[in-house]
């Protein structure tokens, strides 16, 4: 016998392989059942504590030089937009990119991006000059936005 007694050692025998059988299978029942709790919407992020929602309510002056390209398809032409001033020429547009850059560079913020915005209609050209302005201002951070929408 296991466990090398004798018999007088053991007077009732009890055969433990069936319950530890029964035992075995109930862990697996339970470990299969098992269910995790999932934390929907939850996860570890890093995130800066001055922008968004969770920071400054007030965002503060704007921090872009954004110039917005619309085509009017009846006339032919392009429009220009720097930030909501409509812009009559490229001298205007370059007047106002290089004041609001110096400005910028002025406050020790090189980096702010001029952000190209034109619509889908706009010929490349359009787009070259803005680039050119911004290169020939030595604007460091160039963008290109998504597109404005048609029909301004």
């Amino acid at each position: 016998m296991a466990g090398g007694g004798g018999d007088e050692d053991n007077p009732l025998p009890i055969n433990v392989v069936p319950m530890v059988d029964v035992i075995f299978c109930l862990c697996v029942f339970f470990m299969c059942s098992f269910k995790f709790r999932e934390t929907e919407g939850k996860f570890d992020s890093w995130l800066p504590r001055d922008k968004g929602t969770g920071g400054n309510p007030d965002p503060g002056p704007l921090q872009e030089m954004r110039v917005a390209l619309f085509w009017n398809q009846d006339t032919q032409t392009v429009s220009r937009q720097y930030l909501h001033k409509k812009v009559k020429d490229d001298a205007e547009l370059e007047g106002l990119i290089k004041e609001a850059y110096t400005d910028f560079v002025a406050k020790n913020k090189p980096d702010i991006p001029l952000i190209i915005d034109g619509a889908a209609a706009v010929p490349w050209k359009e787009v070259m000059t803005v680039v050119n302005m911004g290169k020939k201002l030595q604007v460091k951070n160039l963008e290109f936005a998504l597109g404005a929408a048609d029909g301004k």
